[in-house]
Order: C-alpha cells, then sequence, then structure tokens
C-alpha cells in the first residue's frame, strides 16, 4: 500500500507540473462579431439579405489535413447572425459541383466519409464541452454533442435546419439553429461563446477550419477555438418545454418456447424542460427502444465480458456527464445496466434526469431510474440514482465527483414490493481531468469506492493516465489498480482484483521529398504494451507487447504491420473457444506471439475496403484469422456494406478447436432527407445465432418520426439446411415532437 501511495502522489506532481503550462494566457487572434438581423432571414441557401451583407466575414481557412502549414486549397467564407429565435450560420463553400463525395441521404452521417461544413460552438468557453453542427452539399444534417473538446456524440438529436444552394464552382449553406436546442448562458454585459468552423472535402483529401488546429488532432477540437462576440446579449430562449409521446403496436412469437403469437399496443414519452437557458430536466415515462438499431456483434475470445456502446435517446444528452468517470475497464455508472439484461429488455417505469451547466465553471446532473419485475426471468424491481458535478478549474480542465446507487426490491408477502437491505450497491469517487491549453497535455486521475451488504475490504479502484501528444509523437500511460471486492452493479467493470499498467509510443514520420509527399501522407512505428498483476500476490497475469509499423496514404488509405508477444497465467481453467463444451486448458502459464497485416482502401472510390489478416500462436495452439469489410458507395442513395470475421482456433486433443464465422451484410438507404431504408442480417457462429433487423424511417417533420421494425433470429447451424426460427417480431413506432 504504502508503495501504491508513494506511486500516485508522484504520478499526481507530474500532472500538476505538467498543468502549469496551461495555466498561461494567450491572445485571442481570431474574433468574430455577431449582431441581431434588422431583417426577417429566410432561409433559402441564398444569403440574399441585408443582415449577412453586414456581418463580419470568418475567412482565410488553414488546413488540418493533409499539412497544418499552409492556407486550405479549398477556401470558405462564413458569417453569422441572429434574431429572437434562431442563430445562423451562412457559409460559401468553394467546390466543384463534380467533385462533390456524400455516403447517402441519411441524416447522422458518418465521420470523414463525406464532404461537409461543420460549425462547432462552445458557449461557455470552457474549451471541452459544446456543439456541433455540419451538413452535406446535399443539405444532410447532422449534430451532435461534443465532449472532452474532441469527441463528437451523433447520437444526440435535436431540432435546428438548413438549406443549400449548389453552383457550379461552390455551395452555400444556410442554417438556423434555435436557441432552445442549444445550452447557454447570458449575462447584461459583454457577452462571448467560442465557436470554430471546419471544412472536410474528401475528393481532395482536405481537411481545414477558420481557427488553425494542429494535424495531431481533429478539426472539431474545441481547444482551438475563437471568440464569438456579441454585440448584444443572446435572446432569452423563454418557456422551453417540449414533450415527446410514442404510441407502438407489435406482434411477436417465440418459437422456442412454443407460446402463441402475442400481439400489444403500449404508449409513453419523454419531456424535456428548461429549467434555464443552460440547465434541463427530461422525464421520461414508459419508455420503448424498439426503433434502436441492433448492436454490431464482435466475436470474444476473451475471458471477460465485451462492452457495447448505449444507443438509447434519453441516455445520450450530457452522456459524458454520467458515464465518463473512470477508465473504459472501470466505469462507475454504465446506462446500459438500466432496464438491459442477458435475458433481454427489462421495462423501465419511469425516468428522470436534470443536468447541464449552472455557470461557466459549474456542471451538474442528477439521474433516477426506475425499473419493473420481469417475472419470467426472476428480476425485481429495482431504482438506479446517479448525482455528478463538475467544477472547471484553470482553462480547459475539471474536478468532479460521483456517486451511484442501485437499490433492489423484494417481495413483501402482501403483493407489493419493500427495499432489500442486503440488495444494496453505491459507488462514490472523486476524479482530476487535465486537458492543457494547446491539446498537448491530458491527464486523469481518479478513486472510487463501492460499498455493499458485505465484502467492502480492498473495494476500491483507482487510476491516473497521463497522455503528451505532438505532431511527430504520441505517448500515453496509464496505470489502474482495481480492488478484490470492488462492484459497481450499475457500472462496467469485466475484471477486478488487478493492477495494470500500459505505456505505449508512435512516432509519426512525414516525407520530405515533395512527390513522395503526395504519395505518402506520414508513416511510423509504435509500441503498445499491457502488464496486468493479480492480487492478492500480484502475480503477473497477463502480459502484451506489440510493435507495429504503419504507412498512411490518400485517401484515408493505410497500410500497417503488427507484431504481438502475449503471456497468460490462468487462475481458473478456460476455454479460450468459449464454447461451453468440452476439455478446458488447465491452470498455468502460456506464452504465444502472432503477427498481424492490415489494408484500408481509397474511401474516395465507390468501392472500397480494408481487411486485416493473422496468424499466431494462440495459449497452446495456433490461430488463423482474417477480418475486414466491403463497401460499395450508391451516391447519393447509401451504402451497401458487408463487415466478416473468421476465427480459425486449433488446440492440441483433448482441447476445443473451432471455427468461427461473424458476417454481417447489411444496406443503408436514403430514398430521399426523411425517408430511410436499412436492413442488417448477422450470421454468428460462435452464438449459433442469426439475427436479421429491417427498419423503415419516414421523418415527417423534424424530429419526428415512423418507425417500422422488423427482427427475425434463427440458429446458425440450420440456417442453410432448413432455417430454424428462434424469435420473430414485428414494430410500428410512431414518435412526434411538440414544443409548448
Amino acid at each position: 500500500m504504502k508503495i501504491r501511495t508513494a506511486l500516485a502522489i508522484f504520478l499526481f506532481s507530474v500532472a500538476a507540473a505538467g498543468h502549469s503550462q496551461d495555466v498561461a494566457g494567450n491572445g485571442e487572434p481570431y474574433r468574430l462579431s455577431i449582431q441581431k438581423a434588422g431583417t426577417k432571414i429566410h432561409l433559402d441557401g441564398l444569403l440574399a439579405e441585408p443582415a449577412w451583407e453586414q456581418a463580419q466575414v470568418a475567412t482565410g481557412f488553414f488546413q488540418n489535413f493533409p499539412m497544418d502549414s499552409s492556407y486550405a486549397a479549398l477556401q470558405t467564407e462564413v458569417r453569422v447572425t441572429f434574431d429572437e429565435t434562431y442563430l445562423y450560420v451562412g457559409a460559401v463553400v468553394y467546390q466543384q459541383r463534380e467533385d462533390y463525395l456524400i455516403t447517402s441521404l441519411k441524416r447522422d452521417f458518418d465521420d470523414g466519409g463525406s464532404d461537409e461544413f461543420a460549425v462547432n460552438i462552445d458557449p461557455f468557453k470552457d474549451k471541452v464541452n459544446g456543439f456541433h453542427f455540419a451538413v452535406t452539399p446535399y443539405n444532410v444534417r447532422r449534430e451532435g454533442i461534443i465532449d472532452n473538446g474532441t469527441n463528437i456524440n451523433r447520437d444526440w438529436d435535436n431540432k435546428w435546419y438548413s438549406e443549400v444552394k449548389n453552383y457550379e464552382n461552390r455551395w452555400v449553406v444556410e442554417m438556423a439553429i434555435p436557441f432552445k436546442t442549444l445550452r447557454y448562458s447570458r449575462g447584461n454585459g459583454g457577452n462571448s461563446w467560442r465557436i470554430n468552423f471546419s471544412r472536410t472535402a474528401v475528393k481532395q483529401n482536405e481537411r481545414s477550419s477558420w481557427v488553425p488546429v494542429p494535424r495531431q488532432f481533429d478539426a472539431n477540437h474545441l481547444a482551438f477555438t475563437g471568440l464569438l462576440e456579441w454585440k448584444e446579449a443572446p435572446p432569452s430562449p423563454g418557456l422551453n418545454i417540449s414533450v415527446i409521446p410514442y404510441l407502438t403496436g407489435s406482434t411477436n412469437k417465440d418459437h422456442e418456447e412454443g407460446t402463441p403469437t402475442e400481439s400489444s399496443f403500449d404508449a409513453g414519452g419523454d419531456i424535456k424542460v428548461a429549467i434555464t437557458p443552460s440547465l434541463n430536466l427530461d422525464l421520461t415515462f414508459n419508455p420503448d427502444f424498439s426503433q434502436v438499431e441492433v448492436d454490431r456483434q464482435i466475436t470474444n475470445l476473451s475471458r471477460f465480458e465485451l462492452f457495447f456502446p448505449e444507443r438509447r435517446q434519453f441516455f445520450l444528452e450530457n452522456e459524458d456527464l454520467f458515464s465518463r468517470f473512470g477508465f473504459p475497464n472501470s466505469r462507475p455508472f454504465f446506462s446500459r445496466r438500466i432496464g438491459l439484461s442477458d435475458s433481454g429488455q427489462v421495462p423501465i417505469i419511469a425516468g428522470a434526469r436534470l443536468s447541464g451547466k449552472l455557470d461557466d465553471n459549474w456542471r451538474v446532473g442528477l439521474l433516477n431510474m426506475q425499473t419493473a419485475k420481469v417475472k419470467e426471468a426472476g428480476i425485481n424491481p429495482a431504482n438506479y440514482s446517479i448525482g455528478v458535478v463538475q467544477r472547471k478549474v484553470f482553462d480547459r480542465s475539471y474536478v468532479g465527483a460521483v456517486f451511484v446507487n442501485k437499490e433492489n426490491f423484494v417481495s413483501d408477502g402482501d403483493g407489493g414490493y419493500k427495499l432489500d437491505g442486503n440488495g444494496y450497491n453505491r459507488v462514490a469517487g472523486l476524479e482530476y481531468n487535465l486537458y492543457s491549453q494547446d491539446g498537448k497535455w491530458e491527464a486523469e486521475l481518479f478513486y472510487h469506492r463501492s460499498f455493499s451488504a458485505e465484502k467492502n475490504n480492498d473495494a476500491q479502484s483507482a487510476a491516473l493516465f497521463v497522455g503528451h501528444y505532438t505532431r511527430h509523437w504520441r505517448l500515453f500511460f496509464p496505470t489502474q489498480y482495481i480492488g478484490k471486492h470492488y462492484r459497481a452493479d450499475v457500472g462496467f467493470v469485466p475484471r477486478p482484483g488487478f493492477f495494470s499498467f500500459s505505456p505505449g509510443i508512435t512516432h509519426y514520420l512525414f516525407p520530405g521529398n515533395p512527390k513522395v509527399a503526395k504519395k505518402i501522407i506520414q508513416y511510423g512505428l509504435e509500441v503498445k504494451t499491457n502488464f496486468i498483476y493479480n492480487q492478492p500476490d500480484y502475480r503477473l497475469a497477463d502480459r502484451s507487447i506489440q510493435p507495429g509499423a504503419f504507412v498512411e496514404f490518400p485517401g484515408q488509405s493505410s497500410l500497417y504491420f503488427r507484431f504481438s508477444n502475449d503471456f497468460t497465467f490462468l487462475y481458473f481453467p478456460f476455454d479460450p473457444t468459449n464454447k461451453g463444451e468440452g476439455e478446458k486448458l488447465p491452470v498455468g502459464e502460456y506464452e504465444y506471439n502472432s503477427a498481424v497485416a492490415g489494408f484500408n482502401s481509397d474511401v474516395r472510390k465507390k468501392f472500397f475496403f480494408d481487411v486485416e489478416a493473422g496468424r499466431g500462436e494462440f495459449f497452446n495452439g495456433d490461430i488463423s484469422r482474417v477480418e475486414g469489410a466491403i463497401n460499395f458507395r450508391w451516391q447519393p442513395i447509401g451504402i451497401f456494406a458487408a463487415t466478416f470475421a473468421y476465427n480459425d482456433i486449433k488446440l492440441p486433443a483433448p482441447y476445443n478447436s473451432a471455427s468461427f464465422w461473424l458476417i454481417g451484410p447489411r444496406a443503408e438507404l436514403s430514398f430521399s432527407r426523411s425517408l430511410f431504408f436499412s436492413t442488417f442480417l448477422q450470421y454468428n457462429t460462435q452464438s449459433n445465432n442469426v439475427n436479421i433487423n429491417s427498419r423503415l424511417q419516414w421523418r415527417f417533420r423534424p424530429v419526428s418520426d415512423v418507425f417500422l421494425v422488423y427482427t427475425d433470429n434463427y440458429y446458425s447451424d440450420q440456417f442453410f439446411n432448413g432455417p430454424q426460427v428462434k424469435n420473430r417480431a414485428l414494430v410500428l413506432k410512431i414518435t412526434y415532437w411538440l414544443n409548448l
């Protein structure tokens, strides 16, 4: 313990010393004034109103990629104005019409595959949290919430509007973002926000931005923003209440259980109330998530649970405030624990969430959810609560506290329920997150402790991460300790009882010859490591050392090689195939080597793909594997794609050998900007399942939809020889967004 304490103090001192670089101020060379429009703005993509002529112009976009040492080859001109209802952004985006590249007409398109113009807004000027709005030359929209300065959560959905006018050598976009969509503070004196504009031109292989962003960072990074200076205070959004009811009708049949076909009708909805322009109350009643896209399946050859991202809309706004505490393998709160279980969905009766900013420095979040009983699965009702608070310190850093509580209920013998006195689990923790002003330093330090009815000794989790990012170097050093009895029932902790450290380093090199530089963007070397020591003897349990090399070409194309030396000490018998049958490997030491090579093709082509192949030792046997994806872009209709993964594991008798296929063809088609169809098949021989999920979506007005969803599940071992159905369902859901 003394060694761990001394190490923590030392590493914290290093982080604090690195932070000293952060407090030095700098000037604000990039400023953009905004004044109120004197006449009504017509959203038509023409920028013909006098307000646009009077607005200050942001131009002189600088390259972010492939280099960051010159002005962009394709320039952009941006203006902003506002009225009592909307913040308006107008941009003239210079690009030849024949060079347009987009993936589809579907909203919330992926980053990097489509031409786009984007605006990033940071109303509280913390350079960590903000809003992202983007549009393509075909007027396809994307919105997201920015957290950690650079991560964009595209699952956030809200109202805003845009129109695009296309010309031979440019396209003009006009955005209208309702003030009710944004979260911000306002004062009687001078008001200012932080803002930046970015551009992606896929065919020209160029990313650019108004405020220059170093190439080691994404062009949407909030650390690099200018000041948006309001000549008068932004308007108060006034009464800001949204009611989002839904109706569903469904029919399903469980062929495994042999039950008759069941039909049901249901209703519920959400209410969003803006307590202040920056603090929001969300209420949900009997929520239904049947329209949510199915998870992408993964072949699991590990000893631990896999992580799947949250996709349900209610949990997504301010998700980082609740779900980003801890490390990826030690989260005290993981929203998928609410309403989902291994046996399927658990009905949520109701929930409430209060989240947002109190002022420029304080951010708070409170969430409470109540789930119902699932008799057939033996699941009793439970209540989930989480409270968080964050305080900004220095320029871009913050300290935070989190408290998570789960209370289980048991029958009271009279047909009701009472709290289970021994069925609770609580986690409390403190964190410090460092983001330097120039983005080059990043650090995280936390300490969490769990409380349960028993085994509260060594029920703690602590970690520190230090990262340093420059144009030529990427260095990171995470170290983590999770106690043997640390429990987070509402979190994600697949592996308790260990101490680990995982230093890594990447060195980037750039061709000096201009002719070579046109063919090769960058190349480099890297080493990733992971060392895990189990408690209580601190014996080496897992070790991985992975040196590698890579080359990046234009069009996001790349070639890479990697060697891996792995060591595992099995503390319990384990079947690496996870088949759940046959002889398991015995307790003991295993050391094995493997190599992998991969290639990603040019995404500017209509047909593009990526493939990775590896071969080597695996525990006391061998493994061969190949995985990848094949894509065909039918512009602007959509994408036809197929992912695939094949693993061939050969272990000596009497242990299991197995070959697994995971194939996932999908089609995502957009017949217009309001009518979308997607179908996704996943053929998984490891889980002996074939899933078909088809979804038709009609967005009949902003953020209001009709969904028709069909789901089928079959046994994979019989799929090509008289397929046998497991279960089947058809759901019709209607949602409507009503502003009061």
